[in-house]
């Protein structure tokens, strides 16, 4: 699931920002203009349609990033492209510090409890603001479990050589 030619998401195109082709990017890197070191991307709409873009350059507002697309240059062409999503392949991220981890490289983990129960596998990640969350698929029961991202807390232990994250998490919750 994490081979070399895996893709990572790492914005989405808002919509237009005012008449001359500028776009709303939002970025999911952080800092935010981090994004804009990891060209060429490869923008993809709802449908699967893709297509390779470099050379995207933007400027930091109080709302986020405004940018500006090579052959963007109007309102429509760029409204045109709401929506689409900026991916670029993993193999693009710096390695991370040791001891840390890019939470994509947790996506397909097998997940267990202390006591060894199988409780499925690491579907996604996301952020609440008070805590980041495991969301966990499958296991015997097919259940979905949204488990906090506190570590040592919840999060035990995390073993990339054996595939598996390791929880103190009621199977039953």
């Amino acid at each position: 699931m994490n081979g070399p030619g895996r893709r990572i998401l790492l914005g989405r195109v808002l919509g237009a920002f005012g008449v001359r082709g500028e776009i709303k990017l939002e970025s999911f890197t952080e800092p935010r203009g981090q994004i804009l070191r990891y060209q060429p991307w490869v923008l993809r709409d709802a449908r699967g349609g893709e297509r390779e873009v470099s050379g995207v350059r933007a400027r930091e507002t109080a709302k986020g990033l405004v940018a500006r697309f090579p052959g963007v240059d109007d309102r429509d062409t760029a409204e045109a492209l709401r929506g689409w999503e900026v991916h670029v392949p993993r193999s693009a991220l710096p390695p991370p510090a040791e001891g840390e981890f890019y939470w994509v490289d947790l996506e397909g983990l097998q997940v267990q409890t202390v006591e060894g129960v199988a409780l499925g596998t690491v579907s996604h990640l996301f952020a609440t603001g008070a805590n980041d969350v495991v969301v966990v698929r499958g296991g015997d029961d097919g259940r979905e479990r949204m488990i906090p991202f506190v570590r040592p807390d919840f999060i035990r232990d995390i073993d990339f050589a054996s595939g598996t994250m390791t929880v103190d998490w009621d199977p039953d919750f």
